[in-house]
């Protein structure tokens, strides 16, 4: 759903600053690096220490590099299979830095090994629901649903909830400190849901998929 609107606002609003870092010689592969690398900086140096608004306002900067890079390959006409794969692989190493630093933040100072596997889990599953769309399609599937919980959704949630958590380490805001827990109970089950429908859908389009080509078989077998 974050896909459908969110994506198409800000594409809108960041098209300027993509045709700017044309103009200037910047290369869409560049933003998607530079992006990655602020990401994973944000997000190892600041969560594991517990620096939850800080860290998430570090990582929203660079999230955002995601849509300048394809904003400027459509821009320049430069759109690639081998920038599809880099920017998408890049998302998976950002991701997991994202729940990699959570995650050793509940292992250490914030001694929740509950909260940890969680986690934990949120990082497994969001790897393995991309992973099942691109098997699929790899195979030649369409893999035609979206799923209740994505990657937009997954960050949205959790950069937005530890972020507003981390008002309670930075600024001394009480009663806000378990919107992270709750952030990341929420990414697990939605992940987890999302993970079954893609699942369910591969399998009925794989057994749909099957019974054609068996059908067509049979067909050109019979000479029809």
């Amino acid at each position: 759903m974050l896909n459908k609107y969110a994506r198409a606002f800000f594409t809108r609003v960041l098209t300027p600053f993509a045709g700017f870092l044309l103009r200037k010689g910047v290369s869409p592969d560049t933003v998607t690096l530079i992006g990655t690398a602020g990401v994973v900086v944000g997000a190892l140096a600041f969560y594991p220490r517990g620096e939850f608004f800080w860290g998430t306002v570090v990582i929203t900067l660079f999230v955002f590099s995601d849509l300048v890079d394809g904003n400027m390959a459509r821009q320049s006409g430069r759109s690639s299979r081998w920038g599809a794969f880099l920017d998408s692989t890049l998302d998976r190493v950002a991701d997991g830095a994202v729940f990699g630093g959570l995650a050793l933040w509940y292992a250490g100072r914030g001694d929740d090994l509950v909260l940890c596997a969680v986690t934990i889990f949120c990082l497994a599953s969001g790897q393995v629901v991309s992973y099942t769309k691109a098997r699929g399609e790899a195979i030649g599937l369409k893999v035609a649903v979206n799923g209740l919980v994505e990657r937009s959704e997954r960050l949205v949630i959790t950069l937005v909830l530890c972020g507003l958590s981390g008002f309670h380490r930075t600024f001394g805001v009480p009663g806000i400190q378990w919107l992270l827990p709750i952030a990341l109970w929420v990414v697990a089950v939605g992940s987890l849901v999302t993970l079954i429908q893609r699942v369910v859908t591969v399998r009925r389009e794989a057994a749909e998929a099957d019974a054609e080509a068996a059908e067509r078989a049979v067909s050109q077998g019979s000479g029809v």
